[in-house]
């Protein structure tokens, strides 16, 4: 009776998907008011026109590009989905698969080593056979630091595992459940024992950090020829258990051969590990980024619980987890739990096969990669031209290699050399790797041309019939390391928006390839995901100079407020404000999130997301290369502080600060400047909805107005930086 129980369930969100549905019926027929309102100003009579028809055509693009913005993002309500799993109906442990688990590090700068090391721990800690676990670090920097701490973390596993399952610790990143008092955790019986015990790994796991930061400092004395974009391929085989009394999960270093002739396609070249196929070749595979702990040791088998439904199963790709982070503060000023996305989206997109990839935090089915594509009866020679030249792996590929492992747990003789040559640079020339092939259901590895790799690789996965299922516990399966400064967040959210708009502009672009392969809403969902970068920059710089030049120069460009008109631009505003607002009180925030999310949406649409665009398409025009910055993780005291207060850090690249700058002084100005004509004239008619959306925007961005002429803290806006404005705006 128990096996017939089901592994999971799917709940519909009933309620909110009536409430979504009613309000996009409301707002898209007061969209479609406006848009009536806008085109009759074509038929009147030129010599009465108040506007410009250039100004008038010019904000009403806008509008209609914000309106299709929204109108694409309502396929994400349509149907909202929630799910249960129930991992204690799986089967035994030794009828589970083997997870292949990546964890990904670029920079030992930006990525401090010890952080490192304890996700890599807290993976080796997970509640899975650990036998049937093998952990892989991939080292794309080649760092000798990282090489050496992660000696070093395979000799603290053997006492950090047992003291975890000895006494059920749920917490199993080291440096998380030191900082955590004992009662946090809430996994363990207070005992004389356990006390005495936890002192002892407490004071091992200090001297474990003393170690590697010893090695950051040799590192740095030290002179070699390699570099983080030129240096050999070097992988090892940490620990291998053999006659060992503690039993840890296989622990293998992997730095790919980088060369600066060779592409190596950012972290899309690191996530095609085809190392792994030679070594352990698990049928299912755990990605993580470096930052990212596994805070619950049970979400492999939550994640099984999906990969075992034989319903859903055959077609299943990849499990997704949310982002969270340990380090958001109470003031969350940059967005960092990326809220709206993935409390709100991903429910949506999970009830229409499936949420986008989001780079970090899956649990992925090998064979939607490739395996399936080359079960066919295809000649060696015919694989080779596609997968490369060694035939060990291409047996992995077809399922005829279990890989080197050995029943005793070592490795075969014959794996240092083919690793090697699987990891250099040269492996994949004259290959498929990092493409799509349209004549079967997979494809070759992670596909490269967008530094938002996973995207692009979910978007063709999807295209081509697999499913992905969004799951969300209560306790959150990873933490990761959020931004803590204005400038991280432009950074990253420049290479993001660089990376979604290189989709839509590809061939891969989900207007075409998406939808005719998806369904209408799905492929809807893609479009947004993709275009919603170029979208919202073209319509925010609308918003945010157009109707202010016009308050300027007393040209109106609204509804007089006596007009029926004007109370269908005002729905349309206070339903979406109120919409929103809903959003954020139904995933337990308040009224400040919904304060900023709204400035951080106008900020990043004319700094972030415009030079995002730009960068896609000078690229697509061959003016510059494409180029990746991992975000920095390293923290610094002063920038913390500012977070924690609630305060922006505006110490952050000239040519990305200008633009919010330069809209917020034409708006000040405007407001001054128009409300002062408007007083002389006594046109309050028809600029009153001119006056109120410069009101709004200063409004919702108070914290740049503070920074210009309030804060006196380094975290200010420079002056030079307001004067570059000042003469910009004018």
């Amino acid at each position: 009776m128990e096996k017939s129980l089901p592994l999971h369930v799917c709940h519909v969100s009933n309620l909110s998907m009536l409430i979504n549905r009613s309000h996009g019926f409301l707002q898209s027929t007061a969209i479609a008011f406006l848009i009536y309102y806008r085109a009759s100003f074509f038929f009147q009579d030129p010599e009465t026109r108040e506007t410009p028809w250039s100004v008038w055509l010019t904000v009403s693009v806008c509008e209609l590009l914000l309106s299709i913005t929204w109108l694409l993002g309502q396929a994400y309500h349509w149907r909202p989905v929630t799910r249960t799993v129930f991992p204690e109906r799986l089967p035994e442990d030794d009828k589970l698969p083997a997870i292949d688990v990546f964890v990904f590090t670029a920079d030992p700068s930006k990525e401090p080593t010890v952080e490192v090391m304890n996700t890599v721990l807290s993976a080796m800690a997970l509640d899975y056979p650990s036998g049937k676990l093998h952990v892989y670090l991939s080292d794309d920097a080649g760092a000798s630091l990282t090489l050496n701490g992660l000696r070093e973390a395979g000799r603290f596993a053997k006492s950090w595992l047992p003291f975890c399952k000895k006494y059920g610790i749920k917490t199993r990143c080291p440096e998380a459940y030191f900082l955590a008092s004992e009662n946090e955790d809430g996994s363990v019986i207070r005992t004389l024992e356990f006390k005495a015990d936890r002192e002892m790994i407490q004071a091992e796991y200090e001297a474990f950090k003393v170690r590697v930061m010893s090695f950051r400092e040799d590192s740095a004395r030290s002179t070699t020829n390699s570099t983080s974009r030129d240096h050999p391929a070097v992988i090892e085989v940490i620990g291998m258990n053999i006659n060992e009394e503690v039993k840890t999960p296989l622990l293998v270093y992997v730095s790919r051969e980088k060369r600066p002739s060779y592409p190596h396609h950012f972290k899309a070249g690191a996530l095609n590990i085809r190392v792994s196929g030679l070594i352990s070749n698990s049928p299912y595979m755990l990605v993580l980024d470096c930052d990212h702990y596994c805070n619950d040791p049970t979400s492999a088998r939550q994640a099984m619980c999906f990969h075992f439904d034989p319903k859903i199963s055959p077609t299943l790709s990849f499990v997704q987890f949310p982002h969270r982070f340990h380090n958001v503060s109470k003031h969350d000023i940059y967005d960092g739990r990326m809220r709206g996305g993935f409390a709100a989206l991903y429910p949506g997109m999970d009830g229409l096969r499936g949420p986008v990839l989001s780079g970090t935090c899956f649990y992925m089915k090998r064979e939607s990669l490739y395996g399936s594509s080359i079960k066919r009866g295809r000649e060696l020679p015919e694989l080779k031209t596609t997968f490369g030249s060694s035939t060990e792996f291409i047996k992995s590929l077809q399922g005829n290699f279990n890989g080197s492992m050995t029943n005793d747990g070592s490795i075969s003789c014959s794996w240092p050399q083919e690793t090697k040559t699987l990891a250099s640079c040269s492996y994949e020339r004259q290959t498929k790797w990092g493409e799509e092939a349209s004549s079967h259901p997979s494809l070759i590895g992670f596909l490269y041309n967008s530094v938002v790799e996973d995207v692009m690789t979910g978007l063709v996965l999807h295209c081509k019939g697999w499913i992905s299922v969004y799951l969300n516990p209560s306790r959150p399966q990873f933490l990761g390391t959020s931004v803590t400064s204005l400038s991280d967040l432009v950074i990253q959210g420049t290479r993001w928006s660089s990376g979604l708009t290189d989709i839509g502009l590809s061939r891969f672009s989900p207007i075409i390839y998406g939808t005719q392969r998806m369904s209408f809403l799905q492929s809807s969902c893609y479009v947004e995901v993709c275009f919603f970068p170029l979208l919202y920059c073209l319509s925010l710089w609308g918003f945010g100079t157009i109707p202010q030049l016009c308050l300027l120069n007393g040209i109106p460009l609204y509804p007089q407020a006596s007009s029926p008109f004007f109370f269908v631009f005002l729905f349309i505003f206070l339903s979406a404000l109120l919409k929103h607002l809903y959003e954020v009180l139904r995933t337990g925030d308040s009224v400040g999130t919904l304060v900023y999310e709204q400035r951080l949406w106008m900020m990043k649409s004319v700094s972030v997301h415009t030079f995002g665009s730009l960068d896609s398409i000078m690229k697509r025009l061959g003016v510059r290369e494409a180029s990746f910055l991992p975000t920095n993780k390293a923290t610094d005291d002063e920038k913390i502080k500012l977070y924690q207060m609630g305060k922006f850090d505006f110490q952050t690249p000239t040519l990305l600060l200008v633009p919010m700058v330069s809209v917020i002084i034409l708006n000040l100005t405007s407001l001054a400047v128009g409300m002062t004509r408007i007083m002389v004239a006594g046109t309050w008619d028809k600029m009153f909805v001119q006056l109120l959306l410069a009101c709004y925007i200063l409004t919702m961005n108070y914290a740049i107005i503070e920074g210009m002429m309030i804060r006196q803290d380094k975290g200010r806006i420079a002056s030079p930086v307001i004067l570059l404005s000042t003469l910009l705006s004018t």
